[in-house]
């Protein structure tokens, strides 16, 4: 009811997930026409109530209530129907209408009785435009206020008012139980209204977040694979450059070699790059197994392979993690470990998991700075619900150990 809920807009037009779609906020406002067919039915069959009536009326009043009673319903056009499709919110306006309206239903059943018929439409009415206790009132008003000024005026016998009265009060009670369960109506009515609105707009939100956090998500990884690939592969086409401008003069074999490293690792930049524009897996996994791809990857470094256990076919995602983490731990054992260090990777299959390990025999490190690299070798890991570890000492070299799950082998059923 009016001043009991917050009065929303009858629709809400919404961007959710499917679409813009067309949100009903005011349920109950879908259902004007049939609560004017109603209100119709009431009148016309007052009328037909009226007419076949023998109440012993003069002509002049008879004609005068008909008069009356018919200026209900232009009055109901003008002024009740927008004061309902409103729900009253404007409370003057409510009211005049409700008082003029029982005014004229209540002058008319004094004349003529029969037309207390009438009080079905204006019942509802009430509640549908007042406050509850303003409702309540008026609506007793307009139950007892007939019978006592028919019984005022005409003066009939004792068995005929009690009659009406009590068909009065019977109507009052109903009056009363009908209009509560119209006010609970409308109440859920708005309720769920404003309910399916805010779900709507928390399912708009909620489908906006997931989208910038799939933004942000894809921003990250493409940052990862360009740190892990081409920054790394430009890094090394700059070492590479250096150490070819000082064997220029006195070493040409070796800048010869190292030139031909450098084209090399152009090729392998390229190939990364299309990878990488295309969405496929990265270059070294093209051929071959993730053994195959690493012992490339650790020939361009100079470092060591070893493989135990059972070799296994993986799922791409957690090959590309395996690769990725050992660019990153290798490009870190050529940056930081010393021009004299020696590198060793393992992979080891287990049952549950995937091991790789990276080792070291370069300077180690006391205090770990953990940079971009590490951070995203890390999350990497998180990524495939496994794990990252760096260890090391002074002197005695690093360690970065990663571990994945794997999935269990399927048993065969015989």
């Amino acid at each position: 009811m009016p001043g009991n809920l917050p009065v929303e807009e009858p629709a809400r037009r919404l961007n959710g997930p499917a679409g813009p779609r067309e949100i009903d906020v005011d349920v109950h406002s879908r259902v004007w026409l049939g609560w004017d067919a109603y209100f119709a039915v009431v009148w016309v069959g007052t009328v037909l109530f009226v007419v076949g009536g023998t109440f012993p009326a003069p002509l002049a009043v008879q004609l005068t209530a008909c008069g009356l009673f018919v200026l209900l319903v232009p009055w109901y056009l003008w002024r009740g129907r927008p004061a309902m499709h409103t729900d009253g919110e404007d409370e003057r306006a409510a009211m005049r209408y409700v008082v003029v309206a029982t005014a004229l239903f209540t002058a008319t059943t004094w004349m003529l009785p029969e037309s207390r018929l009438a009080t079905f439409a204006l019942v509802p009415q009430c509640f549908m435009v007042l406050r509850y206790r303003q409702a309540m009132i008026t609506v007793a008003l307009i139950n007892i206020l007939p019978i006592v000024g028919w019984a005022a005026i005409w003066r009939p016998e004792a068995g005929l008012v009690y009659f009406n009265g009590v068909s009065g009060i019977v109507t009052l009670v109903f009056s009363l139980v009908f209009g509560s369960w119209i006010i609970k109506v409308i109440e859920q009515s708005k309720e769920r209204g404003v309910l399916i609105a805010e779900l709507d707009a928390s399912r708009e939100e909620i489908a906006k977040l997931s989208a910038e956090r799939g933004a942000l998500a894809e921003r990250e990884r493409m940052s990862r694979e360009i740190h892990d690939t081409l920054a790394q592969g430009f890094t090394s086409l700059l070492m590479l450059v250096q150490a070819v401008d000082s064997e220029l003069e006195h070493d040409l074999p070796g800048a010869r070699r190292h030139l031909a490293l450098m084209e090399q690792t152009a090729r392998q930049n390229l190939a990364e790059a299309r990878a990488l524009v295309a969405g496929r897996a990265p270059a070294d996994l093209d051929d071959g197994s993730l053994a195959d791809a690493l012992r490339r990857l650790a020939d361009r470094h100079h470092a060591t392979l070893t493989v135990t256990g059972t070799a296994r076919d993986l799922s791409p995602g957690l090959e590309v993690v395996a690769l990725r983490s050992c660019q990153e731990a290798l490009a870190n054992v050529r940056k930081h470990a010393g021009p004299d260090a020696d590198a060793t990777v393992c992979l080891s299959y287990g049952e549950e998991w995937l091991v790789l390990s990276i080792r070291d025999t370069g300077c180690g490190f006391t205090a770990l700075d953990e940079g971009y690299g590490l951070r995203g070798l890390r999350a990497r890991a998180r990524e495939v619900q496994g794990t990252a570890e760096v260890s090391g000492r002074p002197g005695e070299g690093t360690t970065v150990t990663v571990r994945l799950p794997l999935p269990r082998p399927a048993r065969s059923t015989g």
